[in-house]
This record gives structure tokens, C-alpha cells and sequence, in this order.
């Protein structure tokens, strides 16, 4: 089927964005944005270990070029969380997203860099309009929201480029090796990343709290099975159409909030979504076709 690896992507941004609802319960449970993104991932890591295992002949693989693409795939994985959250911290959510969802601008400058893929007036038409959607969804269009400092904004920007990162590395490992391997080295190396930046007092404490059960939820559907469906999507999609069916991830997190935490939207609001999702479609029949 010409569209699997588009579906399996859009999946796996739509179990981000229910990923997303779900951390901020735990936020608002006043737990630490880091912690949290440690046992998203450190889950995540457990589920592919030990599909790892079941097939351990099968996924045996010691070329370096393999390895290198997983680590910076786990780099790119730690460094999206982890930046993401700081430039919340700093600005607010809507500047945060709309900075992060930039991605496709470094996927499309990366592509062509690389001469992975060739410049198209209809690339960058996409490119636009899904930045113009997550602006309007966000709310990032108010001036008196926009305030934040250079930190804040490199933080933002950070998250977009970590988040290209991710997407390459997923790709071009996962040409290599197969998808358990991919993600086993990814989220250890995201694992020995996070250990050394988040409060490990605080951490242990997840263990023995009744929110314990959030955390795992949170790390079987924000990594252990959406980023599996992912990386098998991705290997059937070019980087700049897996970067722009991702955006669906601001949608579904939205719908999250105001269909279990009574969250409201505006009717600019509704038109972004709408407009990232024409997008989508349009792209995905394009790429399709």
C-alpha cells in the first residue's frame, strides 16, 4: 500500500499528542517537565529492548555507520524533549510549539543540503502553510503572548532542529538495521543522556507514587508503541513529508485537552487545525502519487 508509511506516521504523531495531554496531568501533579520526559523514554527503551531480545539473531548488527545514526537519533529524541520543556519555561506553550514545529525548515534546508531531495515551490508551500496552521492553532499570533527572552527562542529553535535530528537519524539507521535495533541504541543513549540533567531524587519517587501508573502509560504511548510505529513509517516516507504528517501531534494534543481537560477552542483555532490538516492530505496524495 502506497500510503502505509504516511498512515503509520500521522499514528504516531496522534499517540504524541495524547503522550502530551498525558504529561501535562503529571505537570499539573507538580511533577518535574525532565522527569517526565526521562520516563517517557526510559519506558519506551524497556518495550524495545526487550523486542530486542525476542529476535536478538535477527538484529545482531556492528556496523559503526549503524550506530552512529542511532545515537544521533537518541540525541536528536533527548534534545527535542528536553528543549521543548525549557523554552516553555521560559516563554509560554504556544511560542514553544510554534518554535518547535520549524522542523520541516531544517528538514527541507538538511535535504537539500544533502541533496536528499530537490527544492519545489510545492515543498515550500507546505512548509508555510503548516507554520502558518500551528501559529493560528497555538495562539502564537499575540503579540502580549510573545514574550520571551533570546533563551527562550533558541530553546524553541532547538527543539525544531532536535526534532529534524531524530528524523534523519531514525531514517538512515533503519535503512541499515531493523526497527527494534534502531530504537534499542536510540533510547539508551536518550536514557544516558537525560540520567546525567533531570533530579534523580525526584525520579526514584516516581516509583513509589500512585502517579507511578501515569508515567507508564505515558512511556508505552508516547515511545514504546508509537515511536515503533514510527520508525516503520518512516522508512517508506521522504524526511520533509514525515516532518510536515507529524504536525498532526499539536492537533490531537489539542483535542486531548478539550475532550478530557476541558480545554477551549477559538474559532482561529479550528481553522488552524483545519488548515494542517488540508495540508497533510494534499501532501500526502503528492507524495503518493
Amino acid at each position: 500500500m502506497k500510503y502505509t508509511g504516511i498512515v503509520l506516521v500521522m499514528l504516531a504523531a496522534m499517540f504524541w499528542g495524547i503522550s502530551g495531554g498525558i504529561a501535562d496531568i503529571l505537570m499539573e501533579k507538580d511533577w518535574d517537565p525532565l522527569v517526565i520526559s526521562f520516563y517517557r523514554g526510559a519506558v519506551g527503551f524497556i518495550f524495545f529492548f526487550v523486542w530486542l531480545i525476542m529476535h536478538f539473531k535477527q538484529n545482531w548488527i556492528t556496523t559503526p555507520r549503524f550506530h552512529l545514526w542511532s545515537v544521533l537519533g537518541g540525541i536528536g529524541v533527548a534534545g527535542n524533549f528536553t528543549f521543548y520543556f525549557l523554552a516553555i519555561q521560559e516563554s509560554s506553550v504556544a511560542v514553544a510549539a510554534t518554535l518547535m514545529y520549524t522542523a520541516p525548515i531544517f528538514v527541507l534546508l538538511i535535504s537539500f543540503l544533502f541533496r536528499i531531495e530537490h527544492s519545489t515551490w510545492f515543498k515550500w508551500g507546505c512548509v508555510v502553510s503548516v507554520i502558518i496552521g500551528i501559529v493560528l492553532l497555538t495562539g502564537a499570533y499575540d503579540p502580549e503572548s510573545i514574550s520571551t527572552g533570546i533563551f527562550g527562542i533558541a530553546a524553541g529553535l532547538g527543539a525544531g532542529l532536535s526534532y529534524a535530528l531524530f528524523i534523519f537519524g531514525f531514517k538512515n539507521a533503519s535503512a541499515i538495521g531493523s526497527p527494534q535495533t534502531v530504537l534499542t541504541v536510540a533510547f539508551f543513549a536518550f536514557c544516558l543522556i537525560l540520567v546525567w540533567i533531570i533530579d534523580l531524587g525526584e525520579a526514584l519517587s516516581v516509583l513509589t507514587s500512585p502517579d507511578v501508573w501515569w508515567f507508564l502509560l505515558l512511556g508505552a504511548v508516547g515511545a514504546g508503541v508509537s515511536f515503533i510505529i514510527y520508525v516503520i513509517g518512516v522508512r517508506r516516507t521522504a524526511p520533509t513529508t514525515a516532518s510536515m504528517v507529524a504536525m498532526v501531534e499539536p492537533v490531537t494534543a489539542s483535542l486531548f485537552g478539550v475532550l478530557l481537560l476541558g480545554d477551549q477552542l477559538a474559532i482561529i483555532q479550528i481553522l488552524g487545525m483545519a488548515i494542517i490538516l488540508v495540508t497533510i492530505t494534499v501532501l500526502s496524495v503528492k507524495q503518493a502519487g
